[in-house]
């Protein structure tokens, strides 16, 4: 069969190549140097991290992940080529696919030298960032970063970016099936939505009108142009997705949302999700579940920091049990959802448009 024009690439986060303190030196220096990650201006920025950040955190880091640290590697890495070779044998292997991380290897610029040599003709790439949920710190600075590869190397390639899927009917079917066997079959008590925290200033930051985000009463549901880029907005409404698709609201639990992962003293969203853990123990709840729906895949910040570190929290707090959730990682519905939009890019050009 002929080979396609068109090449997939699969963006995640990243990961450091082992959990050596060296290793996750380099790796921290690229993420936390990044400007839409620690968004101040660059003097501060630099001197945040190397002077403060640094010489701390590589060990302590190191050390949370080497208890997730997989016999295969980085269980992120793992579980991104796990899809990949999962859509491959659905896509057929007439189409390139490749995996790039925004930090650490292999790298976006990795990924597309990879298309490019598994077909010198391509075309176009159609790349996918693997978060649901919009946010400058990780869609954007994925999209900014591909770009520059982009312009620098493969000019003459078209790039198409899938937006933010957390809306998606087939994402959000993958995403309440991953959850149900853990509602179904524990006698939980309450069921929690963990996202990733930001920075208040970043939400405000991306409001593109100016004066709604985090201004207005019930601003994320208030309509309003803001949302295509409100990470806050697209969290709550990820929430209310998988409620209605699973019937929360008819269940003899009890469900909320809040945020993890804080960094720095500024303003992050809230509720954060340590405080909230303590809080449900500390009012008789026993038993909860943890889902993590701004991560595709399982990681540091999912298998270590809710799945051991916000357990003993929980239970410390006179809670019973805590139950991570895994995330879609290479489900077949999540990868029925990838196909999809996929095959959507590899029909002809008259057929897309």
């Amino acid at each position: 069969m002929e080979q396609s024009k068109t090449g997939i690439l699969l963006v995640n986060l990243g990961s450091p190549d082992s959990y050596e303190p060296a290793d996750l030196k380099v790796y921290l220096r690229e993420f936390l140097t990044d400007k839409r990650v620690i968004d101040f201006p660059t003097p501060i920025r630099k001197a945040l991290v190397e002077g403060i950040i640094l010489p701390i955190r590589p060990k302590e880091s190191a050390e949370a992940y080497e208890l997730i640290w997989w016999d295969e590697g980085s269980p992120l890495i793992v579980i991104t080529q796990r899809v990949i070779d999962k859509l491959q044998k659905r896509l057929g292997e007439q189409v390139p696919i490749a995996m790039g991380m925004r930090y650490g290897n292999p790298s976006i610029e990795a990924g597309f030298d990879e298309l490019m040599e598994k077909n010198p003709d391509l075309e176009r790439v159609f790349m996918v960032p693997l978060y649901p949920q919009y946010a400058m710190a990780t869609t954007e600075t994925v999209i900014e970063k591909a770009k520059e590869v982009w312009l620098k190397k493969y000019p003459h390639l078209e790039m198409i970016t899938k937006d933010a899927f957390y809306d998606d009917p087939q994402y959000v079917k993958a995403l309440g099936e991953s959850i149900r066997p853990y509602i179904e079959e524990h006698d939980i008590d309450h069921l929690m939505f963990s996202y990733h925290g930001v920075p208040e200033r970043h939400i405000k930051k991306r409001d593109i009108t100016g004066d709604h985000c985090l201004k207005c009463e019930d601003c994320c549901n208030v309509n309003s142009p803001a949302h295509t880029f409100c990470y806050r907005h697209q969290d709550v409404k990820t929430t209310q997705n998988v409620a209605e698709y699973l019937d929360l609201d008819n269940k003899d639990f009890s469900y909320s949302f809040a945020f993890q992962s804080k960094l720095g003293i500024d303003p992050w969203l809230t509720p954060a999700t340590d405080n909230e853990l303590v809080r449900l123990a500390e009012e008789g709840v026993k038993k909860v579940a943890v889902c993590c729906p701004a991560f595709i895949s399982d990681c540091i910040e999912t298998l270590e920091e809710i799945g051991i570190r916000g357990k003993e929290d929980f239970v410390e707090a006179g809670g019973d049990d805590l139950i991570l959730i895994p995330c879609v990682n290479d489900d077949d519905l999540w990868i029925d959802a990838l196909e999809t939009w996929c095959a959507d890019m590899l029909k002809p050009a008259e057929a897309v448009a």
